[in-house]
């Protein structure tokens, strides 16, 4: 059995190692194969979870997790992989994950970034959004400050500047901690605080950020709603044009049988739902009472606030996002997807009433106390760093210290990371059980005269969603309904379009039936007038003239398949 790794972060060549051993662990549940590869040459590897023997991996209902879509967001690598492990070493121990693999499938990528992660990941990380792909331009910025580890100690901390205009403070309350300096505040001590780093083609008179070659978000690339880079920044010159979101988004399509997806990110502690780019009111009701539902689940299970893209996760109140993944999954192929954004750094320190993205903007200076604890007492003080004097080879004395944000703040601490990205799988197996599943109700045989015979077959949704998943779909008819099949076993049929066949003397060889409601869309309290109708069963009629046997397939692209032989 591989070994857990889920108290550190593996660099790209473990991470594959890891991978390649689980295979050979558990041959029967898991598969492995590059979906395409990265803009450095790297692999994208998808692992293809269930159990072989209940059934071929098409033929089930699936669900789609992949992670690192940003590089530097490691801890989304290892949600997934703690995914695998979960259902691999539950299976038959675990009656949910043995179910999960019996019944349904996975299809999981680790790593949709892997040359941004493997930056990410060196001694002295080299930070970028998402991948290596120098865009929108080739060239270097010529001016500014890139973040580099001047002192030596592997860290990339933070710079304080004295400067009389500065906007920053030594607090009097905390003296370790910088505090904003207060609107007409004057005569004291003042600083400007700046990434750790050096200046390119620095004039001693200005200070900018030098511009990241590196422009690319890859979760502005997909095809929903995409905008140019003059309207977005990071989009990419048009709709999966980088070859990571282009392999993602063709093995989604490849895989209709997809019912439901969570990306992982980091962070923020929350579960993200779409619309990103209109209100909630401009979907279907019925959706947003599902998103509601498995929302309430994810707090309950991870607890994470389920919360909407558009209403509560705006990075500024007049701008939207597009492009992004979950809106997508949702719009384009009709699932229920989320961006589950791990770990929250202000939840661990005790701060539970805040603004996710607007607390960044302005909170009180009692969170920052909270979180310098937090730092000492948790974490050993490997959060926060003291200010430590140092002689900058173009700004002269400064201080370094602060947080280190790539240990405390963009991931769990290594330490910490297992018990963060546990109850997450937990949420995405119960997610997967709740798509629609295919089954069998009942079938009927009748002679009607000598030789000849009706068949009824009557096949059920017994998944809590519907069978077209989400309202949207059924609406936008993005899938069809269920199937019916029939064959004589053994026997070459003609193609499509060719008369009836002798032995069929009533039905079609391929009849398309409807969209199988779940329970998802019953009411909570029946008073007497409520009638559950069967608009959960479709039932296929064919009349046959012939003794022998008949095959009977009964399918649906997103449920899965029914196969049984019916003996005339």
């Amino acid at each position: 059995m591989p070994t857990p790794v889920f108290d550190r972060y593996l660099r790209y060549e473990e991470l594959v190692a890891w991978l390649q051993a689980t295979v050979q662990e558990f041959p029967d549940l898991v598969q492995m194969e590059s979906i395409g590869q990265s803009h450095e040459g790297r692999d994208i590897w998808l692992m293809t979870l269930t159990n072989q023997k209940s059934g071929p991996h098409d033929e089930k209902p699936a669900f789609w997790c992949d992670g690192n879509i940003h590089a530097s967001e490691v801890s989304a690598s290892s949600a997934v992989l703690h995914l695998i492990y979960t259902l691999t070493t539950g299976y038959g121990r675990n009656d949910t994950a043995t179910r999960a693999l019996d019944t349904r499938t996975f299809y999981l990528v680790p790593r949709l970034g892997p040359d941004g992660a493997e930056w990410a990941l060196e001694d002295v990380p080299r930070i970028v959004r998402s991948g290596t792909r120098r865009y929108p331009f080739d060239e270097e910025d010529f001016s500014g400050l890139e973040r580099q580890d001047v002192d030596g100690d592997g860290r990339l901390l933070t710079m304080r500047v004295p400067d009389p205009n500065g906007p920053w403070k030594i607090s009097a309350q905390e003296p370790r901690l910088m505090q904003k300096r207060a609107p007409g505040e004057s005569g004291g001590t003042y600083y400007r605080l700046l990434p750790e780093g050096l200046f390119h083609h620095f004039d001693s008179m200005t200070m900018r950020g030098r511009t990241t070659p590196q422009g690319l978000d890859f979760n502005r690339n997909f095809p929903s709603a995409w905008r140019p880079e003059n309207e977005q920044y990071g989009a990419g010159p048009y709709p999966t044009s980088e070859p990571e979101i282009r392999a993602a988004v063709q093995a989604i399509v490849d895989r209709p049988n997809i019912c439901g997806a969570v990306t992982f990110h980091t962070f923020s502690g929350v579960h993200l739902r779409p619309p990103s780019r209109m209100p909630d009111d401009d979907i279907p009701a019925e959706d947003l009472w599902a998103y509601k539902t498995i929302g309430d689940q994810g707090k309950e299970m991870t607890g994470y606030p389920a919360i909407s893209n558009y209403h509560e996760f705006r990075y500024h109140p007049k701008e939207v996002i597009t492009g992004v993944f979950d809106d997508w999954m949702y719009e384009h192929r009709g699932v229920f997807a989320w961006t589950t954004e791990i770990w929250s750094p202000q939840r661990q320190a005790g701060i539970t009433d805040y603004k996710y993205i607007d607390w960044f903007r302005e909170h009180p200076f009692e969170h920052d106390v909270a979180l310098l604890k937090w730092s000492d007492e948790k974490l050993g003080g490997r959060g926060y760093y003291d200010w430590k004097p140092f002689d900058h080879p173009q700004l002269g004395p400064v201080e370094i210290g602060g947080w280190d944000a790539v240990y405390a703040w963009r991931n769990p601490p290594p330490e910490l990371l297992e018990k963060e990205i546990a109850p997450l799988s937990e949420w995405v197996i119960w997610q997967a059980l709740c798509s629609p599943k295919l089954e069998l109700r009942e079938i009927k045989v009748e002679p009607l005269e000598p030789g000849v015979a009706r068949i009824r077959i009557a096949v059920m949704n017994t998944g809590w969603l519907p069978t077209a998943v989400t309202k949207m779909a059924q609406d936008k008819r993005m899938c069809r309904g269920v199937i019916g099949e029939i064959q004589p076993v053994g026997v070459e049929l003609a193609g499509l379009g060719n008369p009836a066949p002798e032995w069929l003397v009533s039905g079609s060889l391929r009849e398309v039936g409807q969209q199988l409601r779940g329970w998802s869309s019953v009411a909570q309290a029946g008073f007497g007038w409520q009638i559950d109708e069967t608009d959960d069963v479709q039932v296929f009629t064919w009349v046959v003239r012939g003794a022998g046997k008949y095959e009977i397939t009964c399918r649906h692209d997103r449920a899965g398949v029914v196969r049984t032989i019916v003996e005339v």
